[in-house]
């Protein structure tokens, strides 16, 4: 071997070699530089004096009331409760108030009949009266007045005493005696003292008669004629006290 000659490599051919099978390494590459950061622009430039201002943004709306629900209609009114029992004959009929029975007893007393023995009953009460007024007037007042007080008491006892009577003068007066009429409760009862005295002085004298005087004696009035278009020959103070006027049984 020649001096200055490169030796032989064993097994192989010299890197670089185009025929070489062996490839050399791949040149390590080391970390990336990171970015660096980009730099803030200028501020911007605030408006001169001369510049217009800027627009006024316009504020965000608030949000409405929620919307309302849609009207609903009413509902239905409930149905009667269906009739359970048998259906009557012709259909269902609106039931018929109670009616008053009517008069069954003894034979009603006419109106002029019932006026007759009113005149005659207040001749009998009021006769006392007139002759103590006459002597008043006249100057004997002493004697006048004890009459007018007098008649006052008849009168006030004339009715309930003539009217208590037993048998068949009871509910009559001594003018209803006369024209043979006579006064009967409705519920059977005998007339008492104290039912002549609520019917006579109570209702018909103080109620119709007093209190009816404020409104021109128009109470009275209508009282006095309420029996002329009543089905039973009724007075208003025979409604109020349930009594009937009839004929007096001889």
């Amino acid at each position: 071997m020649e001096r200055g000659s490169t030796p032989d490599r064993p097994g192989g051919d010299e890197p670089g070699d185009a025929d070489s099978s062996v490839q050399p390494p791949d040149t390590p590459t080391g970390p990336q530089a990171p970015t660096p950061p980009r730099e803030p622009g200028p501020p911007p430039e605030a408006p001169g004096p001369g510049a217009p201002p800027p627009e006024p943004q316009p504020a965000p709306e608030a949000p409405g009331p929620p919307p309302e629900p849609p009207p609903q209609a009413p509902p239905a009114p409930e149905a009667p409760p269906g009739y359970g029992g048998p259906v009557p004959p012709g259909g269902w009929q609106a039931p018929v108030g109670v009616q008053q029975p009517p008069w069954a007893g003894a034979p009603l007393s006419g109106w002029w009949r019932r006026v007759g023995a009113y005149v005659l009953d207040g001749i009998f009460t009021a006769i006392v009266i007139w002759v103590g007024e006459i002597l008043i007037v006249t100057g004997t007042e002493v004697l006048g007045a004890v009459l007018v007080l007098g008649g006052l008491v008849i009168a006030f006892f004339y009715y309930p005493v003539t009217m208590m009577r037993e048998g068949a003068r009871n509910g009559q007066t001594l003018g209803k005696q006369i024209l043979g009429i006579r006064v009967v409760r409705d519920d059977g009862q005998t007339v008492t003292f104290g039912f002549a005295l609520l019917r006579e002085f109570v209702v018909e004298f103080l109620l119709f008669q007093v209190l009816g005087s404020l409104l021109f004696g128009i109470p009275w009035l209508i009282n006095v004629l309420w029996p002329l278009w009543d089905s039973e020959n009724r007075a208003l103070h025979d409604m109020i006290v349930k009594s009937h006027v009839v004929e007096a049984q001889v």
